[in-house]
């Protein structure tokens, strides 16, 4: 197990005192690119993708060993633990979202939107009441490096919602590539990543049950584009980027980074107080023990 020196780059007060060990861990490397990190508290475990290869991978806390968890995986992506402890992930060779159920069978959420295909589904969120949210980009039907190339049947990258009851809505249509997102902690808000913008961009929006109002800016990159996104238990958000994990505070201020050796994608909270961060990185995963937590459902 490498480690590698934890740097917290501050550039606001507000993060002088957000830190942590002084050493990361690379619990594994040698993927083509990692991404979708989930934790399973029950099971002390972290799944993540390693989407080229299309497999989801599996770190046992209690002994370190990594190994498959699924191969082959339909090219996931995102993932998120839902509030029954299920696997809800983002298949980009599917173009569809599924769910792991406990018996280890799968149930389709999504997989089509007015009778057609998605392009490739990326990241995705649960809110409190049970509905499903996620973004949409081109990702993997444009090559067949991270899923299987193919012409868009939708015509654009939106930002979906599935109900409770099955049924599907846009809930947010002017992206140039969607990807990460994240709920503030009341859920009054949502943060969605615009990738492929110039900067690339994280936009805020209201919240008012299955509707999504405003849209404006919240954050820009200043090294390269922006991917997954998280809030901690604070409200600062947190969103993996080239150089690092970037952190702003609510107000949109850039207060601090941590500087990561690889080009990140994404992250998640873990661990039993839940302030063990974990972070996927071009082809590793690193974790890092911080005095800051993850929300609890």
């Amino acid at each position: 197990m490498d480690m590698v020196k934890a740097h917290f780059e501050v550039l606001d007060e507000r993060f002088a005192r957000v830190n942590g060990d002084e050493w990361m861990r690379r619990l594994h490397t040698g993927c083509r690119w990692t991404e979708g990190p989930a934790y399973f508290p029950a099971g002390r475990y972290l799944v993540f993708s390693d989407i080229p290869n299309d497999r989801v991978l599996r770190w046992d806390e209690t002994t370190g060993a990594v190994g498959v968890f699924r191969e082959p995986a339909g090219f996931h992506n995102g993932h998120t633990v839902d509030r029954l402890g299920r696997l809800v992930s983002c298949e980009q060779g599917g173009r569809r979202v599924t769910r792991t159920e406990h018996d280890g069978t799968t149930t389709v959420l999504a997989e089509t939107y007015q009778g057609k295909r998605f392009n490739s589904p990326n990241d995705v969120v649960e809110s409190s009441d049970g509905a499903i949210w996620f973004t949409d980009p081109s990702y993997g039907i444009e090559s067949d490096y991270e899923g299987h190339q193919a012409e868009s049947e939708i015509g654009a990258c939106h930002v979906y919602r599935v109900d409770p009851d099955g049924s599907v809505r846009i809930v947010a249509d002017d992206f140039s590539r969607p990807n990460g997102l994240a709920f503030s902690l009341d859920e009054s808000l949502l943060y969605i990543a615009d990738t492929r913008q110039s900067p690339s961009h994280i936009r805020v929006f209201s919240v008012d049950g299955s509707v999504l109002s405003g849209g404006e800016v919240f954050a820009t990159s200043d090294a390269g584009g922006f991917d997954g996104v998280r809030v901690d238990a604070a409200g600062r958000v947190w969103a993996a980027a080239h150089d690092g994990l970037h952190c702003f505070a609510p107000d949109g201020t850039r207060i601090g980074k941590l500087r990561v050796p690889e080009v990140c994608s994404n992250l998640t909270f873990g661990g039993p107080r839940w302030n063990d961060l974990f972070i996927t990185a071009s082809s590793s995963v690193y974790t890092l023990r911080v005095n800051f937590s993850g929300p609890r459902f």
